[in-house]
């Protein structure tokens, strides 16, 4: 039986159960025989801004995210699980034993662009659950028209349609916004959508040395092969450095002389893989079809298929 291979998977560690590490500590391949070592190197670090979460706060205890004609959002839209925990604590706090239909969002729909995202709402603690659609959509690209089809159905007596309400962080894509609010849908089409920027995000000071330790770690092993996993743009510059290809000078590209043969990287999806390539000059090896522990393993295992082909 050939050496685990180390799995870098640069991200905080989920609790209690972290899928990734569920899924990467199993055998894979046929007869079992391909084996990962997965192990955590956390990037980033965040934290809730009060004036937006303030806001939410109220929408919240005024019951203004509701089906009700004069709620002031029909529905909420999540595409991280930032977000998704911005409101959760949201949520926690206002709990009262008295009013057991907190937090009054049960019927409101509620968007998720992938499954990670749809398991950390479903957590949130709502009698009867709150009601979440678009998981199988994956990227926003997909998750947009479908909200545009969906939403449009959900409210479809009402023109114009109620906003929905998107909490995102500091750095995001426009798409989904863009799509729904596009002046050449017509009227009854076109959905307001209003960003609250909820989290703010940075590198972790500790991330570069943390990460260069972890590939020291791996040297040691003698493997011949490493994955590294990259779940947002945030971060690629101190991962290329750790890995010797990229400078401190502004804006200079990769050194792709500097490639070890041996390393080889996975993005979360086509954000992180365009981000690498257009800013850095890098191609990653892979990039999960959908952004999910199943995604990036069958990323890996179709690149590594090609390689023997």
């Amino acid at each position: 039986m050939s050496p685990p291979e180390p799995i870098l998977l640069l991200k905080t560690q989920s609790g209690p159960n972290d899928a990734y590490l569920e899924l990467f500590s199993k055998p894979h391949g046929p007869s079992g025989s391909r084996h990962f070592s997965p192990s955590f190197v956390p990037v980033l670090r965040h934290h809730f801004r009060d004036e937006e979460m303030d806001r939410v706060r109220s929408l919240l205890r005024d019951r203004k995210i509701s089906r009700a004609e004069d709620a002031a959002f029909g529905g909420m839209i999540f595409t991280s699980q930032r977000a998704v925990e911005a409101f959760a604590s949201l949520v926690e706090e206002g709990k009262d034993d008295e009013d057991p239909q907190w937090p009054h969002t049960q019927d409101t729909p509620f968007y998720s662009v992938g499954p990670a995202t749809t398991r950390a709402l479903a957590n949130i603690p709502s009698n009867p659950p709150l009601s979440v659609h678009g998981s199988h959509t994956g990227t926003g690209d997909v998750l947009a028209p479908f909200i545009l089809d969906h939403y449009g159905q959900e409210y479809s007596d009402r023109n114009p349609k109620p906003p929905l309400l998107f909490l995102v962080g500091e750095t995001r894509r426009d798409i989904i916004p863009k799509t729904l609010m596009d002046p050449a849908l017509p009227s009854d089409k076109r959905i307001e959508v209003v960003e609250e920027v909820v989290y703010a995000t940075g590198v972790m000071e500790s991330f570069h040395g943390d990460f260069v330790e972890k590939l020291a770690q791996t040297e040691k092993l003698g493997c011949h092969k490493r994955w590294v996993v990259v779940f947002s743009p945030t971060g690629c510059d101190s991962m290329l450095r750790g890995l010797g290809m990229l400078d401190d000078a502004p804006g200079s590209k990769a050194d792709l002389s500097k490639r070890d043969g041996r390393t080889f990287i996975v993005t979360i999806g086509p954000t992180t893989q365009r981000h690498l390539r257009d800013k850095f000059g890098f191609e990653p090896d892979a990039s999960a079809k959908q952004p999910s522990p199943e995604g990036v393993l069958e990323a890996i295992l179709e690149h590594d298929a090609r390689q023997l082909s």
